[in-house]
């Protein structure tokens, strides 16, 4: 038996366990859908989606985890694989993805079938982030060897900050890696959270993930149970993201030429995402 078959027939088993527990609710609940970019907390997202298979038919595991990129050849996926993996979910999945906002792939996402989430996070941690899962934690990265051959970390940084513009492994700067991803902010379907808020604004930004879900799916539950639900299905040593549980690291990291290339690479997309003003950081 195939591992793969085996986690298909267990996730199968568990939801439909799950289906009898919560018989009294609805079967053709909509599917969970949490789309990340990439280093702004991916499992954490799946944590608290995952947390309401506490109070509602939804299963304990995702069905499955999508990328635009194949992380072991950094091959940039057909955008068809991504349709075709949305068709793939049925309701009451749970689902993560680093999905880019193409206009058929919104149009998929903003239907019925969906209830979608979109995480992101400081540009400037995220770059810090890819820096230490690239070279210490994923040894398997397309980009590993390459980083580890670098001198030092401040080195690693400017390629997070910059790309590898003459590779033959797609890696742009930091703002055209995110360029795909900017459509999920338009979407009222979508509900954005800011990593941050997660960290300093925690009950505040469950209760909006749990209000999303309700303007959808009214269940019975009392809410402060299913806060409490979403709460405790964090676990930060289960995510690789959430390293410190802290924000603005990158102010440990960056010197002044890193803030330079950082401002002329993607000063822009800091103030489109609500970090900052302007350039005077």
């Amino acid at each position: 038996m195939s591992k793969s078959f085996f986690r298909f027939t267990v996730y199968h088993a568990e939801k439909g366990l799950q289906r009898l527990r919560f018989a009294s609710q609805p079967a053709d609940l909509p599917t969970l859908l949490g789309i990340s970019f990439p280093k702004s907390g991916t499992h954490l997202l799946d944590q608290i989606l995952l947390g309401f298979s506490n109070v509602a038919p939804y299963p304990k595991r995702l069905h499955s985890f999508y990328a635009e990129y194949e992380g072991e050849s950094g091959k940039k996926r057909d955008p068809q694989q991504a349709l075709n993996w949305l068709d793939s979910l049925r309701p009451r999945d749970v689902a993560s993805a680093h999905l880019f906002a193409r206009p058929e792939t919104v149009t998929r996402v903003c239907t019925e079938k969906f209830i979608p989430y979109f995480i992101f996070r400081d540009p400037r941690d995220v770059v810090v982030s890819h820096v230490f899962y690239v070279t210490d934690m994923e040894t398997r990265h397309v980009h590993h060897e390459y980083y580890k051959s670098l001198p030092d970390f401040n080195a690693r940084l400017k390629v997070s900050i910059l790309g590898r513009p003459g590779s033959n492994i797609e890696f742009s700067n930091i703002a055209e890696r995110f360029e795909p991803y900017l459509g999920w902010l338009d979407r009222p379907e979508v509900l954005t959270i800011h990593f941050e808020d997660l960290i300093h604004h925690r009950e505040a930004t469950l209760t909006s993930i749990m209000d999303h879900l309700l303007s959808r799916v009214p269940l019975q539950t009392p809410r402060q149970l299913i806060l409490a639900s979403l709460e405790t299905s964090i676990n930060p040593t289960k995510s690789p993201t959430f390293r410190s549980g802290k924000t603005g690291e990158w102010k440990k990291h960056f010197t002044e030429e890193h803030k330079k290339i950082f401002k002329d690479a993607a000063g822009d997309l800091l103030i489109r995402l609500g970090y900052e003003k302007d350039n005077k950081w």
